[in-house]
């Protein structure tokens, strides 16, 4: 048997096993990955020629969830894997999002990375073992790479920080952030906390990148020992040549297409000086528009990046700290529960908050070691036209999931427990105008929609993107407040951080350079302090605070707890108890396994009706209390039950039962009336307890469908009710 190489390493105070050579050997770069009883594959390939006609950088990632990693058999139709769950794509975007700045430009061959979880240990979850081990397999392939990257979360649990936390400690965590990067610089970070300061915050980012360092090391001595020699490849450039004569040639008229502050004006300017310039060149440089377009936008990159590094003066006129005009509006949409627009220069979400019963919570299948319901649900869409483009619709992409994600994570610490609200809530952003920041433009239009339907949210919040130009050789930074697409397009740094007037909610960093340190971190999270406080008095403004009343139109909801043994009763046979409170009332019923039950309506009447039904069905009768109910059966008497024993049989003096004299048949006699007092709960009023005088039929005072008052006289140790009628309420011929 092929024993393969193995290494160890200690990694958060836990033991981390790489073992690699054994399996998967056609593969450019292949290890397995073990902490605890978790482990995960990955595996790297690289196509032996570029991608013809390709202009950008094809790298693929993708995160296999397996349900047999934890015991399960899919829940799908066809009992296997299908589409990722929104959370694998997120775990691929975590894996991506570091690893791609460190591929060579130019290289246009199809990468994949492709990380399988075997095998999931719930202290040990899988995500952050697909992120090393990923770097581990580029490492020791022969793709060129320029890592490796090592990858931890970091808790803050009793004032202290936790690498790699545990159920529990996840559980008690302020935050829980991942962190990537090199050995000499943070590359990524994804986090999410509980209104944690800046100061803890970039702490916990600096705790992480020593334990990197670690990591950083443990990669290099395996891909010292078994790694292959990389790849002798031939890199895309743009031929020397031409660079220089559309340098030459199209300089000028740059410097005077980019010499406004208009973004339209600017885009129709570069579009002319690029047509200009390939009609110039197109018999000196025939069939090379390609490059004279790609040497175009590294002209205009190093223009745009030197005005706001030499001059502190962005695209549109703003100073590095200045956000765009902002304007807020909510209760747009009449029907909806909540409403808002925010807008800010011309990136501006519409979002809309929808109230539903806790039954309305997603039910998600993943890797978790128990099914997970999420109650609070935020979704980002950004159609073609947001960006004035003629595009289909398609299902959300990674990006849009990664969006709607980041969003949820930053408001989720604010969102009221089921406890204080029981209710499932969504938050929709339909981002209708895109110029950079959209992810935080849903997350301030998000918060108000919540204010405006009445969400008691502990703290607004709101978000804000900031984007870096580094110049490497003269070691100088620029760091910019709410930056626009131009800016994320030609800068170095895309980071997001959002959250309330006390502290973080969430960030998303993502860096196209080589990492960064200390002091552009610090740096850049106090200017995002400031310019998040900016952006929250602008939303306050409009709407202060939630709203003291829900919509009219959102549901009202009744939380009872009942005995969870007697679920049971309400449900009733096949659901035939709670159905016909349904129909009977028109509300909704959601019923927990711990027997919290939710009662949904909009009318109060009805609403209250349903719970009076509940109560009657679930509490004990207890004699001397006054039901009311219909007459469902009337009780007859059975003359052939005393004389079923000698029917058929022979006599024990000798005679034939059929020898003798047939009997005057007897008459059945009505012996009493069942009322059903509660639903499935019926009892039964003898003939002697219809009235103080005699009675002779039950049916000269009742019958089947009268509505009559009692009470309850006796409950025997079998839970039989006897009752005597105290009123008639309704008669039925009525």
């Amino acid at each position: 048997m092929k024993k393969g190489h193995i290494f160890k390493t200690e990694i958060g105070g836990r033991e981390v096993v790489v073992t690699t050579g054994k399996y998967g050997e056609q593969a450019n770069g292949h290890c397995i990955v073990q902490c605890g009883d978790t482990m995960v594959m990955s595996n790297v390939c690289m196509s032996d020629a570029p991608r013809p006609g390709m202009d950008f950088f094809p790298l693929s990632v993708d995160f296999e969830e397996k349900m047999y990693a934890v015991g399960k058999i899919p829940g799908s139709f066809k009992r296997r894997e299908g589409r990722g769950s929104d959370k694998a794509i997120l775990t691929s975007r975590l894996i991506d999002r570091p690893l791609r700045p460190l591929f060579p430009k130019g290289l246009f061959n199809d990468v994949t990375v492709v990380c399988t979880a075997l095998s999931v240990e719930p202290d040990y979850p899988p995500e952050v073992w697909g992120m090393v081990g990923s770097s581990i397999a580029l490492s020791i392939s022969d793709i060129p790479f320029a890592g490796p990257t090592g990858a931890v979360v970091v808790g803050y649990v009793n004032g202290e920080y936790v690498i790699n936390p545990d159920c529990k400690q996840r559980e008690a965590s302020e935050m829980h952030v991942y962190v990537a990067g090199t050995a000499d610089a943070i590359m990524m970070v994804e986090a999410g906390a509980n209104e944690v300061s800046e100061e803890v915050m970039l702490n916990g980012i600096l705790f992480a990148h020593e334990e990197i360092k670690k990591i950083v090391a443990f990669i290099n001595e395996i891909a010292s020992k078994i790694g292959k020699p990389k790849k002798e490849m031939d890199y895309y450039h743009i031929p020397e040549d031409i660079d220089a004569e559309v340098r030459k040639f199209a300089g000028d008229l740059l410097d005077k297409a980019l010499d406004t502050h208009d973004r339209t004006e600017r885009q129709n300017n570069q579009d002319e000086v690029e047509k200009v310039t390939l009609e110039h060149f197109a018999e000196i440089f025939p069939d090379k528009d390609r490059e004279i377009k790609d040497s175009l936008y590294y002209i205009t990159k190093e223009k745009v990046r030197a005005k706001i590094l030499n001059k502190g003066e962005r695209p549109d006129g703003r100073g590095l700290e200045d956000i765009r005009d902002i304007w807020c509006e909510v209760g747009i949409l009449p029907r909806v529960h909540g409403s808002a627009v925010f807008t800010r220069g011309q990136s501006q979400a519409m979002s809309t908050c929808t109230l539903g019963t806790i039954g309305d919570a997603q039910k998600l299948e993943n890797l978790d070691e128990d099914d997970v319901k999420k109650r609070y649900m935020h979704q980002y869409n950004m159609p073609g036209y947001s960006t004035g483009e003629a595009k289909p619709l398609r299902a959300p992409g990674r990006r849009e999931i990664g969006h709607g994600a980041l969003a949820e994570r930053a408001l989720e610490p604010v969102i009221p427990s089921e406890e204080e609200f029981p209710y499932a809530i969504r938050t929709v952003s339909e981002i209708v105008s895109s110029n950079g920041s959209t992810s935080q433009a849903s997350v301030c239009g998000s918060c108000m929609a919540l204010m405006d339907a009445g969400v008691p949210i502990k703290a607004p919040v709101a978000g804000i993107a900031m984007g870096l130009i580094k110049d490497t050789e003269q070691d100088r930074v620029a760091i910019m407040s709410d930056i626009q697409g131009l800016e994320d397009f030609l800068g170095d740094m895309d980071f997001k951080v959002a959250g309330t007037s006390h502290g973080i909610t969430a960030i998303q960093m993502d860096i196209k350079i080589k990492g960064i340190d200390k002091q552009i971190l610090t740096t850049a999270l106090e200017q995002a302090r400031k310019g998040r406080l900016h952006i929250l008095g602008k939303m306050l403004e409009v709407i202060p605070g939630p709203r003291a009343e829900l919509s009219k139109w959102a549901p009202k909801i009744i939380v009872l707890k009942i005995d969870p043994d007697k679920i049971g009763k309400v449900i009733g046979k096949g659901g035939e108890t709670i159905n016909k409170i349904v129909d009977e009332t028109g509300v909704k019923i959601d019923i927990e396994e711990d027997g919290s039950v939710y009662i949904a309506y909009t009318d109060a009447e009805m609403g209250e009706k349903a719970k009076k039904i509940i109560l009657s069905i679930v509490e004990d009768v207890i004699v001397g209390n006054e039901y009311e109910g219909p007459v469902v059966k009337i009780l007859m008497s059975n003359p052939d039950r005393a004389m079923g024993r000698d029917r058929g049989r022979g006599r024990k003096d000798g005679k034939d039962k059929k020898d003798e004299k047939p009997a005057k048949e007897e008459q059945p006699q009505e012996l009493g009336a069942f009322v059903n007092i509660a639903p499935g709960k019926d009892g039964m009023i003898h003939i002697s307890k219809l009235s103080s005088k005699r009675v002779a039929k039950v049916t000269d005072v009742i019958n089947i469908g009268d509505v009559v008052k009692v009470e309850v006289i006796k409950v025997d140790e079998k839970g039989r009710i006897d009752l005597k009628l105290k009123e008639i309420i309704s008669k039925a011929s009525e």
